[in-house]
């Protein structure tokens, strides 16, 4: 799977706070060292990632060229070392640091469906689910 880029990104084209760190990103990949790949695309099969659309929904992932998959942090880390900003990356290793980027990312995932305004019926069961709440009988 050899090739010019450093890291491909799975985000989701739909959500706006996606949306808005990917045109960041794009326009500083000046060197194409970031492959672009929009699951919310009507031709994306997560199938070929090995994976499913629900989990790459769950949270930001990416591949290596040497096809293994990171996500979470990690993701970023790799994106923003792929435009040059070595700098943040090697603060986003820092043990404190670390921790309340992960901690940060676990919430923003967790939320980002919300936030946006895309949370649907599934949405809220997840939600639930994970706070121990039995389903509502509307929502089940």
């Amino acid at each position: 799977m050899s090739s010019t880029w450093h890291v491909e990104v799975f985000f989701d084209g739909d959500c706006p706070l996606c949306a808005r760190e990917i045109g960041f990103l794009r326009r500083f990949d000046r060197r194409g060292r970031i492959r672009f790949t929009d699951i919310a695309a009507p031709s994306f099969d997560p199938r070929a990632v090995g994976t499913t659309y629900e989990t790459l929904m769950e949270r930001i992932h990416g591949r290596l060229p040497d096809g293994s998959l990171i996500e979470g942090v990690e993701v970023f880390r790799r994106l923003y070392a792929a435009v040059g900003l070595g700098p943040l990356v090697w603060l986003s290793r820092l043990p404190v640091v670390a921790q309340l980027l992960e901690v940060a990312y676990e919430i923003f995932a967790d939320n980002r469906l919300r936030w946006t305004g895309r949370c649907d019926a599934t949405c809220e069961k997840h939600a639930r689910a994970e706070a121990g709440v039995a389903p509502s009988p509307i929502l089940a």
